[in-house]
């Protein structure tokens, strides 16, 4: 349905302009949000203004979270479907990082989040219908060294997600979190993966792993292109899944995952079962 309206975070770079510039050719209405309205104006190029709302939200601010819902809605009718695909990464270990760069990771990438959806709702509840898609990572399954803050607060997506999805099903809402591999965008350099300016030597593993993924940077398996066009598909299926890996790469680690949980649910089966009051 090419009536439907999209709000979609983090829309100046890598896989939200992918997504925004896709929607807008397509003939949906969109409303993206940016730190800077004019910075994701020069990204998105020329639109018609009738179909697009270029917002300036700081997603630290649940009032700056706020009003862009609200002005959204007011300026559309409706909003019908939801992209949290805002974020940026953090890697270090957790004493190499200070409270205040793990505490601004979790605002972004899980309070923003949540902040999105906890003022959506009361919008998406009135007319009995909406689809919120979070994007989570396949950190968000699959922890990896290195990136322990990113990771749980992926995790922290994750769960969220796979929740609300449950408690939002009976009002006509449908919530999918989706679990990306590596994707040929920005997210491998400074602009969006922070890393812990004191370096502690004794954390060699993690260091080395920091080093390939700058190594990678550039040809990452991903195509954004190809991700934006799923994201559009999946908002638009009946029943869409609650999760989804994004990635040939993804896929198997969630895979590998799988098999590892498996085996250690069945190794310790009668250790859980201990703890039981006899029946």
């Amino acid at each position: 349905m090419k009536n439907k309206v999209w709000y979609v975070t983090g829309a100046s770079k890598g896989l939200g302009l992918s997504l925004v510039k896709k929607l807008l050719a397509a003939g949906y209405n969109v409303a993206a949000t940016s730190r800077s309205a004019s910075a994701l104006c020069d990204a998105v190029g020329p639109v018609n203004c009738k179909q697009f709302l270029a917002l300036e939200v700081d997603l630290a601010d649940q009032d700056s979270i706020q009003a862009s819902i609200e002005k959204t809605h007011e300026h559309f009718g409706t909003i019908d479907v939801v992209v949290n695909n805002a974020g940026f990464g953090i890697g270090g270990s957790v004493e190499e990082l200070t409270m205040g760069e793990i505490r601004y990771n979790f605002e972004v990438n899980v309070f923003a989040t949540i902040g999105v959806v906890h003022s959506v709702l009361p919008f998406m509840r009135a007319q009995r219908s909406g689809h919120i898609i979070n994007t989570s990572s396949i950190a968000g399954f699959t922890p990896g060294t290195g990136f322990s803050i990113y990771n749980s607060a992926k995790f922290a997506v994750t769960g969220f997600t796979e929740a609300l999805a449950s408690d939002v099903n009976e009002l006509g809402i449908r919530a999918t979190v989706v679990m990306p591999g590596a994707f040929r965008t920005d997210f491998l350099t400074g602009e969006s993966l922070y890393m812990a300016k004191n370096q502690i030597e004794n954390y060699t593993a993690v260091h080395a792993t920091h080093a390939r993924f700058a190594e990678m940077n550039g040809s990452q398996l991903g195509d954004p292109e190809k991700a934006a066009d799923v994201f559009i598909e999946l908002a638009n299926q009946p029943e869409p899944p609650v999760r989804l890996f994004l990635g040939s790469d993804a896929f198997k680690r969630a895979e590998t995952r799988i098999e590892q949980l498996t085996a250690d649910l069945i190794r310790n089966k009668a250790i859980a079962e201990s703890t039981d009051f006899p029946a």
